[in-house]
């Protein structure tokens, strides 16, 4: 593989053959839906280890990042992943759902449709012209959905065929309407070039929202299939036992704060090697699935899992808690995010019921969390801001020194389990009692 070995610039995404620059070197991220074999695993965090410096990470949209390369290991790196026949997924992102063909009774192809479209891509002269930020979701319709997958283009399996939803995850994408199995890649595909031709700024979302749907839906509208959408799901659970379809199990486990290191990797696999596990799948929410354990090695192995470290339970209150990578691992985070985590994980466990989210973000740019949370912890030259109901590029209510915003954080689970109605979720107290409350509680520098 020809790697490009000068880093990308900020704010595109770092691709295995086009890193980017961060505090603790270059930053590749592989996309793979398929099976890793272990053996490729294992291999995989070897390479990790030599090359970079052994740091793995899975992101909230399950991508597999690999930290501390260098300009002159970043190639070698690269080279390692084509030999082992990892898919990187280069190109436009393209998500299926991490039980794509393994659930039982499931009849579409969601890989084979990727696969189609990334050809299709491949052969186009419009999909360099694409931003780097664009993504498309093929959803198979497993347990493990993809509705809270944000994506320029999405696509779900419905008994017609593939509903198509434009602009934002599944409750906030524009419905296009709904086209054959047959039609899905080359539709998407011009969906991609409409975008294209507004410019590599371009989004979905906001051409809707200049132009109205119409702009797309002209260009497919002669494979449009007049039929009612997919009603809504329950939210996507990955952690615990998956049914697959040759009476085995996935079992979904998740790294604490979305990264783990080689060593901790390496014996997870040996303990999954042990069990005659197939191989792992990687799922949004920072999770990792192992695919093909059965009833009665699954205990044994998810009990491994958690003394490695990771998570195992779905209350466990650390998937609570976002955080990025942070100083000094990134060069523009002004707080070390990800080494406060467990701290304000452990600080705020009363409150972490499973109804909020606290994010911890080195910089206004919020990257781990962009969108809104009940409470956001986000460095500022001065502190640590905090932002009630909101996100890192809100203006903080208040500010406290770095060093006092673990017990910041212990006084706000003290005042919500002092004020807490019977019923009430953290997320209800919090509401109820205000972003300038919550300011006073946290803050020594109150603003506004």
């Amino acid at each position: 593989m020809n790697a490009i070995v000068s880093p990308r610039r900020r704010g595109a995404c770092p691709g295995l053959t086009a890193p980017m620059q961060t505090g603790d070197g270059l930053l590749v991220r592989l996309l793979s839906s398929t099976t890793i074999g272990l053996d490729a695993a294992a291999a995989l965090c070897a390479a990790a280890r030599r090359h970079g410096n052994g740091i793995i990470e899975i992101t909230a949209r399950g991508s597999i990042q690999i930290r501390g390369l260098t300009a002159a290991s970043a190639p070698a790196f690269a080279d390692t992943v084509a030999a082992l026949r990892i898919d990187a997924g280069d190109g436009v992102p393209i998500l299926t759902d991490p039980l794509a063909g393994l659930e039982p009774h499931q009849t579409i192809d969601a890989h084979g449709l990727a696969a189609a479209l990334r050809q299709r891509l491949a052969a186009s002269s419009f999909a360099a012209m694409l931003g780097p930020k664009v993504s498309v979701v093929i959803d198979a319709g497993t347990d493990l959905h993809l509705d809270a997958v944000r994506a320029d283009i999405r696509l779900r399996a419905c008994s017609a065929g593939w509903h198509v939803g434009l602009g934002g995850d599944a409750a906030s994408a524009t419905p296009i309407g709904v086209v054959a199995p047959a039609d899905a890649a080359e539709s998407v595909a011009r969906l991609l070039e409409t975008m294209a031709q507004h410019g590599p700024q371009a989004r979905a979302h906001d051409l809707i929202r200049r132009h109205g749907p119409d702009v797309f839906r002209a260009v497919v509208a002669e494979r449009l299939i007049d039929t009612a959408g997919p009603a809504p799901r329950p939210r996507s659970e990955p952690i615990g036992t998956h049914p697959l379809r040759d009476e085995r199990l996935g079992l979904g486990i998740g790294l604490a704060f979305g990264h783990a290191d080689a060593d901790a990797f390496e014996s997870l696999i040996e303990a999954a090697r042990r069990a005659g596990v197939l191989g792992l799948r990687t799922a949004p929410g920072r999770a990792l699935l192992i695919i093909g354990v059965t009833s009665e090695t699954a205990p044994a192995l998810a009990a491994r899992a958690e003394n490695l470290g990771f998570i195992t339970q779905r209350d466990d209150p650390r998937r609570n808690v976002v955080a990025c990578a942070g100083a000094p691992i990134c060069a523009s985070a002004e707080i070390p995010a990800r080494a406060l985590a467990p701290q304000i994980s452990s600080a705020a466990a009363g409150l972490l019921d499973g109804s909020l989210t606290v994010h911890l973000s080195g910089c206004p740019k919020g990257c781990a969390h962009p969108g809104t949370a009940a409470l956001t912890i986000v460095g500022k030259p001065n502190g640590c801001g905090l932002v009630a109901d909101g996100c890192a590029r809100d203006q903080p209510a208040a500010t406290t020194a770095a060093a006092a915003v673990t017990s910041a954080l212990e006084r706000i689970a003290r005042e919500v389990a002092r004020v807490g109605r019977p019923g009430e979720t953290s997320a209800d107290t919090l509401r109820r009692l205000g972003g300038a409350h919550l300011a006073e509680i946290f803050g020594a520098i109150r603003h506004g």
